[in-house]
């Protein structure tokens, strides 16, 4: 017979109980509420609470794509993965060490060791290709490894491999853009990053905003043209042993560069790869050099056009003259009596020149090389330009026989850009353009087009025009036809130029260049050509014939046609314009 409770202890179990269910209550009410106080903590919080949970992660916009002139694209984005894993989810370590280890060509003890570890996260492969990326992906679908972790990494790529590479720059690990358009428009390129904080958890959902793509840039460049350029430029340093070299190609009128290349370059696919970093830089707007006899068409242009001297202007030339303690000679070493002004150009005289600097006196002079940017940056939108070295009255370093001797290309420093953008002047009637390389910018649907600048006026349109008929006899009569093109008349001047050493001139190795541009009477187009420490021993026999090659082909590429074709053209009201024409 079972005992019943009596009433004091039925009182007292419900009391216990009542107690109890409060107390149930309470406790739960402070879980809740403590749940709800973490759950709205800060990330930063967080973060510093469990420093393995999340990581903060920086999303890079959509780089903007680099294009030439004709749309041809030259710089693209494409993706690579990173690949890590949480060693905590991973329920078979042997097979999954296994697996990674064979797609990723890692040591499978190494990988069974980082995800035996007690970490949260461990990064296996900070960079695989999208190849590799999308094995792991499927291993990690088939073998359902959710412990397995696959970020997207943007990276640069450069479809034309080597061309123009030093124009573009290249696109460093730290989606930072340098040298070239990449590191000069590196703002309007990149767009607006964002960072994100990523969890370590697979199964977590984390931020994935995405930032502000970057705007698209269109290049004066022609790839076509650049390509011809470039090969010319690696054949050339091929025959004649070089050790270097630069070329340009430029619209007169407006200051566009179609193509400008130097050798040796890279790839900016694999900048790292480069045994000499220095291969990055540009020589074309960087590398100074004494430019030589291609000079003496500036002081022969800076004279007329201050009137010291006339297209009829002549001087007795005895093969040597006097100037501040040295004494000028003519690269012959021989007199040539009575000369004029065209004949100083087609005779290549350093007396000539020298004659001629000295009439205009120090003032003159350098004011008139000041205007065609001689000792300036251009201003061209290429990072790395160098300004190059124009000693004047006034500074140490300069002497009343630098008076002589920079009439001529000795003592002073350019680079190829600043030697085609004064020489260029000559072509445009006097009007010097700024350099440009941007054709337009794509922002947003808004496209911003470059203006052309002009950066002055060193001399009149009708200086402009009598250096170009003399530069037209320097091609006829000074070099043999070896820069003559059949059925176009070119205007042109070769330099041959010492080499410098802190105890004088190399008598040994030269560096060789020619300018010249065509039609002469409606330029279109302008070259400039540079070979470091050729064979041979004159510009003449050695840059000229190249000029003539890289000619023949761009009249094609440009569609300039020849001189009777044009002027046919012309006298039946016609207006004639090449690819280039502006």
């Amino acid at each position: 017979m079972a005992v019943q409770p009596t009433l004091n202890q039925q009182e007292m179990f419900n009391r216990r109980l009542s107690l109890v269910v409060i107390g149930m209550v309470v406790v739960s009410g402070l879980l809740l509420l403590r749940m709800i106080s973490f759950q709205q903590l800060a990330p930063e919080v967080l973060n510093e609470l469990s420093p393995d949970y999340n990581r903060t992660v920086r999303l890079a916009a959509a780089r903007g794509i680099i294009y030439d002139r004709t749309g041809q694209r030259l710089a693209v984005n494409t993706l690579e993965y990173q690949i890590g894993v949480s060693p905590i989810l991973v329920s078979d370590r042997q097979r999954t060490a296994t697996q990674l280890a064979s797609i990723l060509n890692l040591d499978e003890l190494k990988v069974y060791e980082a995800i035996s570890s007690d970490q949260s996260w461990v990064l296996l492969a900070p960079r695989v290709n999208a190849e590799i990326g999308q094995q792991i992906e499927q291993m990690k679908l088939d073998l359902e490894l959710p412990s397995v972790t696959i970020e997207k990494i943007p990276r640069r790529s450069y479809p034309q491999g080597t061309l123009a590479a030093q124009i573009l720059g290249f696109v460093g690990g730290d989606l930072e853009g340098y040298y070239g358009i990449e590191g000069y428009y590196q703002d309007q390129l990149a767009g607006l990053s964002v960072n994100s904080v990523v969890s370590s958890i697979p199964f977590e959902q984390t931020d994935t905003q995405e930032a502000g793509r970057g705007g698209d840039i269109y290049l004066t460049i022609d790839r076509d043209v650049q390509y011809l350029v470039e090969s010319e430029l690696a054949l050339s340093v091929a025959e004649t042993g070089a050790k270097g070299g630069s070329i340009i190609v430029m619209n007169p009128r407006t200051g566009d560069i179609l193509a400008m290349a130097s050798w040796p370059s890279f790839d900016p696919n694999a900048y790292l790869s480069v045994e000499n970093q220095g291969d990055w830089s540009n020589p074309a707007i960087s590398g100074q050099y004494e430019p030589g006899s291609v000079f003496k068409l500036l002081t022969v242009a800076a004279a007329l056009d201050k009137g010291t001297i006339t297209p009829d202007w002549t001087y007795n030339d005895q093969g040597r003259l006097p100037v501040g303690g040295i004494v000028v000679e003519n690269w012959d070493r021989a007199a040539h009596g009575l000369v004029d002004t065209a004949g100083v150009l087609v005779q290549s005289l350093n007396v000539g020149a020298a004659t001629i600097s000295m009439a205009m006196g120090p003032n003159d002079f350098y004011n008139e090389l000041s205007q065609f940017g001689i000792g300036r940056l251009t201003g061209i939108n290429l990072e790395g330009e160098s300004a190059g070295t124009l000693y004047t009255p006034g500074d140490p370093n300069w002497s009343e026989s630098n008076l002589g001797t920079n009439s001529f290309g000795q003592g002073v420093a350019v680079t190829p850009l600043q030697m085609i953008t004064a020489v260029a002047a000559i072509a445009n009637d006097g009007l010097m353009m700024q350099p440009n390389v941007v054709q337009k910018i794509s922002i947003n649907g808004q496209e911003i087009l470059s203006q052309r600048v002009p950066l002055g006026r060193p001399i009149s349109a009708q200086v402009a025009r009598q250096v170009r008929d003399m530069m037209v006899a320097v091609v006829r009569d000074g070099l043999d036809d070896a820069a003559q093109l059949p059925g176009y008349t070119v205007a042109g001047k070769t330099g041959t130029a010492e080499i410098p050493t802190p105890v004088g001139y190399r008598s040994d190795a030269w560096i060789m260049s020619f300018i010249g541009f065509l039609p002469a009477d409606d330029p279109q187009v302008i070259v400039f050509i540079k070979l470091d420490e050729p064979r041979g021993r004159w510009a003449s026999q050695v840059v000229a014939p190249l000029f003539r090659r890289l000619a023949e082909r761009l009249v094609i590429l440009l569609e300039i046609p020849p001189d009777d074709v044009r002027r046919a053209l012309e006298s039946q009201g016609g207006i004639v314009k090449g690819a280039v024409g502006g």
